[in-house]
């Protein structure tokens, strides 16, 4: 026991100096020549302790460079740890002449770019996740300059998802109790309806009619993912104001017959791709309805952020004191408005849509924040989750592209079109805008 516990004490020790290591201000290693020998050595080390170490002082010596030392390493990991396809082509050719398993993990082997195995032995630096995550918001922004560095993404990527895949998410739920760094960040986070005071960020965590849920991850503990707020509400309300107002009236939760999902909001930029919303929503949909079995109509409450864009694109006027005109366009937008991939052009529909949710209804005026009006002239709508018909509206919306949406949307996109044809040639085009 006693060589069991010195060992255990020699291992802590060893994790407590990586993680030190990596605090302290580089050492010199920051060119991208440097990190990419460093790189090239924690490539081919054995032993795990050096390797942790390694790892931290690329890591540090990364985080120590500037800008455009940070754009050239990228770079380099793009040829330098590319995929060699001439051993690729052997293992190809010598598991058609031989189908074994060997022959089959010496095809996988070859068939993955060294920046992979890199990426996972970086990983093991303490703190080395987190790290990771923020490198990647780099290669992001890098990679929109410079196509090739998408080869890297792409590595980094795939990694980053099965790190993050929904069996290691933890929900939590978040109220006024949580820690203050993490309330901290939520306000910061909060990425839809701006969080403007404590005692605002109170209203939406204290009462018996609100909810708020996050997913976390074991590797960044104190750093939520994703996280949607929740009211709880008789009826599906049509204005974000009535839910937000400093002066309702709360209700108890065992009164509350809908759920509204309110705000989403995704936290970190450089998980960007890699979706938590639609296992959160399912996650949270299941337990409120055990928690609150009188709980019957889950729905968001949602912005429509490309109309206004839209709009302007395809030359539609709508004065800003007609409401309902901004209504019926909304509703024709989120029909028919299509990406070049033939999605739509929305990205909140993009997503709720693709979780077999059902366009219910669209408000007018049911925003009036600087930021709604400008995005919408105003106008929000809820998406309804009908439970029993999901996996229906999945289907359709995946093979055929189809929107499914309540009777009422429908009619208000058929007013639009009628006032298209008034106004403008029947030749006009109706709907795509690019993105």
């Amino acid at each position: 026991m006693s060589q069991l516990y010195r060992l255990n004490e020699m291992l802590s020790s060893l994790v407590r100096h990586g993680a030190s290591f990596l605090e302290r201000p580089s050492q010199g290693a920051t060119s991208p020549d440097d990190l990419i020998a460093l790189c090239r050595k924690l490539l081919t080390t054995e032993g795990e302790p050096s390797g942790m170490v390694l790892a931290a002082q690329i890591l540090n010596g990364y985080l120590a460079a500037p800008q455009d030392d940070r754009v050239a390493f990228f770079g380099l990991l793009a040829t330098e740890f590319d995929l060699d396809p001439a051993p690729l082509r052997a293992a190809l050719d010598a598991h058609e002449a031989e189908n074994t398993t060997e022959t089959l993990a010496a095809l996988i082997a070859a068939a993955e770019p060294p920046r992979q195995d890199l990426f996972r032995r970086l990983n093991t630096a303490p703190g080395g996740t987190a790290r990771i995550v923020d490198m990647r918001r780099d290669l992001l922004a890098a990679s929109r300059q410079n196509h090739d560095l998408r080869r890297v993404d792409a590595d980094l990527r795939h990694l980053l998802m099965s790190w993050f895949n929904r069996g290691f998410l933890i929900l939590q739920s978040i109220d006024w109790g949580t820690s203050a760094e993490v309330l901290e960040k939520i306000i910061a986070y909060e990425a839809v309806h701006q969080i403007t005071s404590w005692d605002d960020l109170r209203r939406r965590l204290q009462p018996a009619d609100r909810r708020c849920f996050g997913f976390f991850h074991p590797a960044l503990p104190r750093e939520p993912l994703i996280f949607v707020e929740v009211a709880l509400t008789r009826g599906i309300p049509g204005s974000i104001g009535g839910l937000l107002a400093e002066d309702r009236a709360a209700i108890a939760a065992d009164e509350a017959d809908t759920a509204v999902f309110y705000s989403i909001s995704n936290c970190q930029d450089g998980l960007k791709g890699i979706s938590f919303g639609n296992s959160l929503i399912k996650q949270v949909v299941e337990d409120l309805s055990r928690d609150l079995p009188g709980l019957k109509t889950f729905v968001t409450l949602s912005p429509i952020p490309g109309l206004r864009r839209w709009l302007d694109q395809t030359g539609r006027v709508v004065p800003d004191d007609q409401p309902q005109l901004f209504q019926q366009m909304a509703a024709l937008y989120l029909l028919e408005a299509r990406r070049g991939d033939g999605s739509p052009a929305d990205p909140v529909a993009r997503f709720h849509l693709g979780n077999g949710a059902q366009i219910h209804a669209v408000h007018s005026g049911a925003d009036l924040s600087e930021n709604g009006l400008a995005q919408s002239g105003g106008a929000m709508v809820n998406y309804l989750y009908n439970l029993p018909r999901i996996s229906r509206n999945l289907e359709a919306f995946i093979t055929k592209g189809s929107i499914a949406a309540s009777s009422e949307v429908r009619a208000l996109a058929t007013e639009a079109r009628r006032r298209d044809a008034q106004k403008a040639p029947a030749s006009k085009a109706v709907g795509k805008d690019g993105g």
